[in-house]
């Protein structure tokens, strides 16, 4: 499998907020914790649990730094 997105950071799931329709999952990179919303059926078709190990991919069009 090929991505376009080239923005990949490894964590392991902290937190997953379940919602109806959406889930809030954030992940621990490093010193950084990553949330990101999915639907919940992707959750679920993950199984998805609280330590598992994943890769966030992150593709945006817009990136913002503070110095």
């Amino acid at each position: 499998m090929q991505l376009s997105g080239r923005n990949k950071l490894f964590g392991e799931v902290t937190e997953i907020k379940r919602g109806d329709v959406v889930c809030e999952v954030v992940i621990q990179a490093g010193t950084n914790q990553i949330a990101g919303v999915i639907t919940t059926t992707s959750v679920e078709d993950m199984n998805l649990q609280i330590g598992d190990q994943v890769t966030a991919l992150i593709k945006a069009t817009e990136v913002s730094f503070i110095k």
